[in-house]
């Protein structure tokens, strides 16, 4: 099954995913976290390809893709901004990992595993936690200091509803995040070294 050019993408569930993963059928896998995410934990055969990366390169990853294209990120929010991004480039059947990687796991998919790092999300709750209690700590000595808790919690709130994050996006650049391996170039050498796999039904 196809999809028409800039539809929105449908899900795929994780365990429809793990029997075609499993009989060696697998689609073409794009995981849209960070490479240290990534690299904590994947599924076989996914090629990392950081969002950002995705969104500014976009129109030369789509001449290096295929028909049928599934999208995998933490929970499933990531993945929906890079559909987006791809299906405005005229790719014609993407699917979603119903739930990310936190459904495959729950459905004991196959994860390969490297140097475990905290997830994305989990940083931007420290980081956006602990600007918080240092401000109001910090307003006792100067009180207006007390605006930058609210100027996070501000942001927070535009986060959820545009389902969006700013300082996600920031601490996605970090070193800590990055790797050699998000380049475009190593991307796309990666997509074109490996053969098309079969449509989806």
């Amino acid at each position: 099954m196809t999809t028409s050019p800039n539809a929105p993408p449908t899900t795929l569930d994780a365990a429809t995913l793990r029997e075609l993963v499993d009989s060696g059928r697998a689609p073409r896998m794009l995981d849209v976290r960070t490479p240290a995410e990534f690299e904590t934990a994947h599924v076989p055969g996914a090629y990392n390809v950081p969002l950002d990366v995705l969104r500014e390169h976009r129109e030369e990853l789509r001449r290096h893709l295929d028909e049928t294209v599934v999208l995998i990120c933490r929970s499933g929010a990531r993945a929906a901004r890079a559909g987006q991004a791809l299906a405005g480039v005229g790719l014609p059947d993407l699917r979603i990992l119903d739930g990310g990687m936190t459904a495959w796991q729950a459905a004991q998919g196959p994860v390969r595993r490297g140097t475990p790092r905290w997830e994305l999300e989990r940083q931007v709750r420290l980081v956006a936690g602990s600007i918080v209690l240092l401000s109001i700590l910090g307003s006792v000595f100067v009180p207006g200091l007390k605006w930058v808790a609210g100027l996070i919690g501000a942001g927070l709130t535009f986060a959820a509803v545009t389902d969006t994050c700013a300082l996600g996006m920031l601490l996605g650049r970090l070193p800590y995040n990055r790797g050699a391996s998000c380049d475009v170039e190593t991307v796309v050498g990666r997509l074109g070294a490996h053969p098309t796999p079969r449509p989806l039904p």
